[in-house]
């Protein structure tokens, strides 16, 4: 396919379900897997590439229908330094040359993009805090910003990406042998192997310490029996970091490193979901499985070791969602400044339109700077789990809400494909329960101020 322009055919912007815009777009040939640049410019839709007519709709659907502009109401980043924005960019190009072409098709099919885990494994974004064993040793406001970039592309690669660095990398580093660290950690740093978290259950969800997941001694080994649910990448790990309480140490909970091909270790995806379609969701089973008593973590101590991990997943997330919301108000102002109703206005014109972008703006502002603050604490060793509670549970809730009112400001096109909106908006569906509900950390925020459990 060549770069030639030329003038859109009616057929052919009716197929692209009455964009009006401007699409100016570089495409070498397909078949030479060369990258796609869509740059959206909000004109009248004068042009796009002669192939795009021919193709099927499912073709069409791929290419994004806005291109994202960035959003920063408050000159945020003026509050971040160099080696910060550094990192934000190239995380931020990633999503835009690898991700975001492909992201549409891999909802449709519920396919996770695998093909990317080596570039990302090159870019240092697995285990990017840790200082050591061939990680990148970033900041935590380093950190949050690429799993910002990441969630605006797709919260489902975000997810894939906390769980290989916080759920999985964090633990082996903070509770493991050395032996343990050295013989994962690099390889899970530059992508060669893969964890999954084993720690909800099918009846041991907001309450973990009511697992029934139990390690058993006998001889040189453990034997676990089990099930665990709602495991990201459970099926295609290499290795289950898995709590279970031990018998040996009087019923604590305990982590164990669980190989995926030992004997009695089934993981089976979860199918049939409407959101995070491209992340592994899986079941694991624990049918007397035998390791070696090496594999325990043998700084692991109670539950308080598996809700450290969540913390650190939790921050992520906190900064994630402020990236899914960024990409529905941006795709929500640019539709709303070219859209026309009434009088031949763009509905940007209308009060009740503004007042919602005016609600999102703000939120999203406000959110930026919990998590910037967080992220500040969190590099000061500073950070609470409370702190990382309310920036998780605010920011959650304020993504979904601009997911919701970016899909009413889009009216029906709001629920198409072509637009990022309700890809977000389900995705976000899970985000907002997982790694502690609205409501659990509602309670754990107010532990913290009044000095009372309510669990």
């Amino acid at each position: 396919m060549g770069s030639t322009m030329r003038r859109t055919s009616p057929d052919c912007a009716s197929e692209i379900s009455g964009r009006s815009g401007r699409l100016i777009a570089e495409m070498n040939d397909a078949s030479r897997g060369k990258h796609i640049d869509l740059r959206f410019q909000p004109l009248l839709l004068s042009s796009v590439p002669p192939k795009l007519c021919d193709e099927p709709r499912s073709v069409v659907g791929n290419l994004m229908a806005l291109k994202f502009r960035g959003v920063d109401f408050l000159k945020f980043d003026s509050l971040l330094t160099e080696d910060e924005l550094m990192v934000r960019a190239t995380a931020r190009q990633f999503v835009e040359d690898n991700l975001v072409p492909i992201i549409e098709d891999c909802n449709r099919k519920g396919r996770f993009p695998a093909e990317l885990i080596a570039p990302m494994a090159e870019l240092g974004f697995f285990g990017p805090t840790l200082h050591d064993y061939g990680c990148a040793g970033m900041s935590n406001v380093e950190y949050g910003l690429v799993m910002q970039e990441l969630e605006r592309g797709d919260s489902g690669l975000r997810s894939f990406v906390s769980v290989q660095s916080s759920l999985v990398m964090y633990p082996i580093h903070t509770f493991g042998s050395e032996e343990q660290k050295q013989r994962w950690l690099p390889a899970m740093a530059k992508g060669e192997k893969l964890g999954c978290f084993g720690l909800t259950e099918p009846d041991a969800g907001s309450n973990p310490g009511a697992m029934r997941t139990r390690a058993v001694p006998d001889g040189d080994d453990y034997v676990l029996s089990g099930e665990k649910m709602w495991i990201t990448s459970g099926s295609i790990a290499d290795v289950a970091v898995v709590w279970a309480k031990s018998e040996e140490h009087g019923g604590k909970i305990r982590g164990f490193l669980v190989e995926s091909g030992r004997p009695g270790f089934v993981a089976k995806d979860v199918h049939g979901k409407w959101s995070l379609r491209a992340s592994v969701t899986s079941s694991l089973s624990l049918q007397e499985v035998r390791i070696p008593k090496t594999n325990l973590l043998p700084k692991s101590s109670g539950l308080k070791s598996a809700l450290m991990c969540l913390s650190q997943a939790r921050f992520g997330i906190a900064w994630g969602v402020i990236g899914a919301a960024m990409a529905c108000y941006d795709t929500a102002l640019q539709y709303a400044q070219f859209r026309k109703q009434f009088r031949d206005q763009p509905i940007a014109s209308h009060q009740l339109v503004q007042e919602k972008l005016v609600w999102m703006i703000t939120e999203i502002s406000k959110a930026q700077l919990l998590a910037l603050q967080v992220g500040r604490l969190k590099d000061q060793d500073k950070a609470q789990h409370f702190h990382i509670s309310m920036a998780k549970r605010n920011n959650a809730w304020m993504a979904l809400e601009c997911a919701r009112l970016a899909r009413d400001i889009l009216g029906a096109n709001g629920i198409a494909d072509e637009y990022p909106v309700f890809r977000h908006l389900a995705n976000l569906e899970s985000v907002k329960t997982y790694e502690g509900t609205h409501d659990v950390h509602t309670l754990i925020l107010g532990a913290a101020i009044t000095g009372i459990d309510a669990f």
